[in-house]
């Protein structure tokens, strides 16, 4: 387990691979305030929620000045897949590296159902500031109204 990264943290600067293939990191978003939402699987009915009510606001994000990157260990292509299925507006990445930010941040951890362990994503969200520091953390998020509550702190912030 890593260190912990909580508020007034600098957000590890990991390279993240867009569903186009290219490189995306943190530092990309410095200037601006950034959400960076982790979830476990494309697809799934938890996170094609959460990301259905994420592009559901990224209009409101956008006036509040604030990014929108919602992560996960899926390949580039399964998020195309995902995006195109579901009409996402809120940009994907892969961090699909052993190492990669999910991996800095402690939050690909060992999970365990029906007596079965395995690693996988803890759905956990990120609300960075504009100076590259973590203004916030939402651990283990439930995804009902969890969108809205993000965006009135990136509006606060």
């Amino acid at each position: 387990m890593s260190e912990t990264f909580g508020p007034g943290s600098a957000l590890p600067d990991i390279a993240l691979t867009s569903p186009d293939g290219s490189a995306v990191k943190p530092s990309d978003f410095v200037g601006r305030k950034l959400v960076l939402f982790f979830y476990p699987k494309d697809d799934t009915p938890g996170c094609t929620t959460e990301n259905k009510d994420f592009s559901a606001l990224a209009a409101e994000f956008g006036a509040a000045g604030t990014a929108l990157l919602g992560i996960s260990k899926d390949p580039p292509k399964k998020h195309i897949k995902f995006i195109e299925k579901h009409g996402l507006a809120a940009p994907l990445a892969s961090d699909a590296e052993e190492g990669g930010l999910s991996d800095a941040l402690g939050i690909w951890t060992e999970k365990s159902m029906y007596g079965r362990t395995y690693m996988g994503m803890e759905r956990t969200t990120y609300l960075v500031g504009p100076d590259g520091k973590i203004a916030r953390v939402w651990p283990k998020v439930k995804v009902k109204g969890h969108a809205e509550e993000v965006l009135a702190a990136a509006r606060a912030l």
